[in-house]
């Protein structure tokens, strides 16, 4: 295949954004399509480049393999060399034992199976983990399985009619990235089946491209117009936004554009210029190194970076990924003597295994706790108080699920409380069914990722809106006099909780007296890390740390709550920025951010709202 620059380009302009992204610079927000691009160019590449040994008959799927492997390998072996000594210093235990199992999903070309089932792309220990990067590795590698021996057999049985067989996978698998994106969309993120589409569009490009646009004017406007697309989906998509399904095809269709157009168009000379195509040369590189990079200066820092650590992050990563890129990349692609190929592959099995080895290790080892002398997980949770799955429903779980009889957590002689919202509401009710004071009946009336908001829709929890609805109804029927909406709502958009106006007026309107809590303490990763990193050991002593998100945040909130009356939790527990995570020797938080039992039952003595 001749050598393209303007596919360099593109390169660099999929893996800037996602670097971005990463570091924390809130402008790029959908900096994550950069990995779409990537699986565009991928499919594209490589199908070019079976289509031209296909035709000249020195197809072979073990040399295939083999350039897969030098150009994947070695540089993501050293990223984890130099990441494993650093996570030993750094990880707490049980973040070193997910560490471990993530380095044996990653050694057999499954972590997008592990990231599936263990973690969401937006969720906040997502920012904690530093192989989740290789979840796209893993479908290009799932991918390079099926899609040799598919082009392989449209070539020897079918005379090289490669849509055949393509076409009917690309439309089933946008199909299926569609479907899932309301059912299933964690899953829908990271697996194959759901991202398959987007690898076809650049191989049905490089096997079946569409007749040359004759008019130069066409074929500048086609290639400014998806530029534009490209980078306004970079700028205005974000982990709100519904993705992939039908929210991939623009910037997937764009990439294709681009490279349909050509070099000879103005944004593919752009694309052609010796930074961008420097910057696409080392994406792979710069891809592996940014975000352990990332993840391990959170994990020393415990909180997000600063300006100045987002310049810093770039800037090393850079450095990191032209050394390897150099001194990595380069020789195993292109090595100065022949090596056979059996010795090859039989030293990447001895690497695949030595990693899987290392985290199996960690994982037997449970983390390695003797590294942390002194440190001792406290069990401070009180979720099962939540009646997960009754109570408090799972997204898979219909609104139906829930019944107000099981869910009559105090049954007083007072008037009811409908205490409605996601697993920022539920964290309420262990304090609350202990609390002598409460006297009247509180219904928990509560959904994970639900706030109780009306018109909130998301694609990832559907449940939510028929849930959210039945909640009104339920007000209705049964008269409730008092309801209190909480919610984490700092992981809503303003869009999203604007609804709240409405929402507040139609629950008044049904004669209800509502209670508005605000947002309580957040601090972006588990509070019995931060006091042994960063706080006194002495239990003693209380101990605080800065909030991850801005502390004007409820007055911005106070100003949604309409007719109702708002509680500020962050009044009693913080000044300023910080505030307390360890109060009279015992945690507030059993994570980041969500009540333990001894702090439930301090929220509810001091600011739950009780009849």
């Amino acid at each position: 295949m001749k050598y393209r620059k303007d596919i360099d380009g593109l390169r660099g302009i999929a893996v800037l954004p996602v670097v971005l992204f990463h570091a924390g610079v809130a402008q790029v927000s959908g900096g994550f399509i950069g990995v779409d691009v990537f699986f565009v160019i991928s499919g594209f590449v490589i199908a070019a480049r079976l289509q031209e040994d296909l035709r000249a008959g020195r197809f072979s799927l073990l040399d295939f393999y083999e350039r897969r492997f030098r150009r994947l390998l070695p540089a993501m072996t050293v990223t984890i060399l130099v990441t494993t000594p650093i996570a030993l210093l750094l990880l707490m235990p049980s973040d070193l034992m997910e560490y471990g199992r993530s380095l044996v999903a990653t050694s057999v070309f499954s972590s997008n199976f592990y990231f599936w089932k263990s973690s969401g792309y937006f969720e906040v220990d997502a920012h904690l983990r530093p192989m989740l990067h290789t979840w796209s590795l893993a479908v290009e590698e799932q991918f390079y399985i099926f899609m040799p021996l598919a082009l392989w057999l449209a070539h020897r049985h079918l005379k090289g009619r490669w849509l055949v067989i393509l076409a009917p996978v690309w439309v089933a698998s946008l199909a299926l990235s569609i479907f899932m994106l309301t059912r299933a969309a964690t899953a829908d993120f990271y697996l194959l089946p759901t991202r398959a589409w987007e690898l076809l569009t650049g191989a049905v490009l490089a096997l079946r491209p569409p007749p040359a646009l004759r008019s130069n004017f066409l074929r500048q406007a086609l290639a400014l117009a998806a530029l534009a697309v490209l980078l306004a989906c970079m700028v205005l998509y974000s982990s709100a936004t519904p993705f992939p399904g039908a929210y991939a095809l623009p910037p997937c269709l764009a990439v294709a554009a681009l490279i349909y157009c050509g070099e000879t168009t103005l944004p593919g000379r752009l694309l052609s210029t010796g930074p961008l195509t420097y910057v696409g040369r080392i994406s792979y590189s710069l891809y592996l190194v940014h975000w352990p990079l990332t993840v391990m200066l959170r994990h020393y820092n415990l909180r997000a970076p600063n300006p100045f650590e987002i310049a810093l992050i770039v800037a090393v990563s850079f450095v990191l990924a032209h050394l390897s890129w150099k001194f990595i990349e380069q020789p195993f692609r292109r090595p100065r003597a022949h090596t056979p190929r059996w010795r090859v592959m039989a030293v990447v099995a001895v690497i695949q295994l030595a990693i899987a080895g290392v985290g199996v290790a960690l994982v037997a080892a449970r983390g390695l706790p003797d590294r942390m002398p002194g440190y001792a997980q406290e069990d401070v949770s009180a979720q099962k108080e939540w009646r997960e799955r009754t109570c408090f429903l799972s997204a898979d779980q219909k609104a139906e699920a829930w019944n107000v009889a099981a869910c009559t957590r105090v049954d007083g002689a007072g008037p009811e409380v409908l205490l409605w919202g996601d697993s920022f509401a539920a964290h309420y009710v262990p304090g609350l069914i202990q609390e002598p004071r409460f006297r009247g009946k509180l219904i928990q009336y509560t959904a994970a990722g639900c706030p109780p908001v009306l018109n909130y829709y998301s694609y990832a929890r559907p449940n939510c809106s028929i849930f959210n609805r039945r909640a009104l109804d339920l007000v209705a029927q049964r008269h409730i006099p008092i309801v209190v909406l909480s919610a984490r709502w700092e992981n809503h958009s303003w869009t999203t909780l604007d609804g709240l106006q409405d929402t507040i007026a139609r629950l008044r309107a049904l004669g209800a007296t509502v209670y508005l809590v605000g947002q309580s303490p957040e601090f972006g990763v588990d509070v019995q890390s931060l006091a042994y990193r960063k706080a006194s050991h002495d239990r003693k002593v209380d101990a605080a740390w800065g909030l991850s998100f801005s502390a004007d945040f409820n007055d911005r909130l106070k100003s949604k709550a309409g007719g109702a009356i708002f509680i500020d939790p962050l009044a009693f527990d913080c000044q300023g920025e910080t505030c307390l995570y360890r109060r009279d020797g015992q945690y507030e938080y059993a994570d980041f951010g969500h009540l333990s039992r001894y702090g439930s039952a301090r929220a509810a003595r001091t600011y739950f709202p009780l009849p």
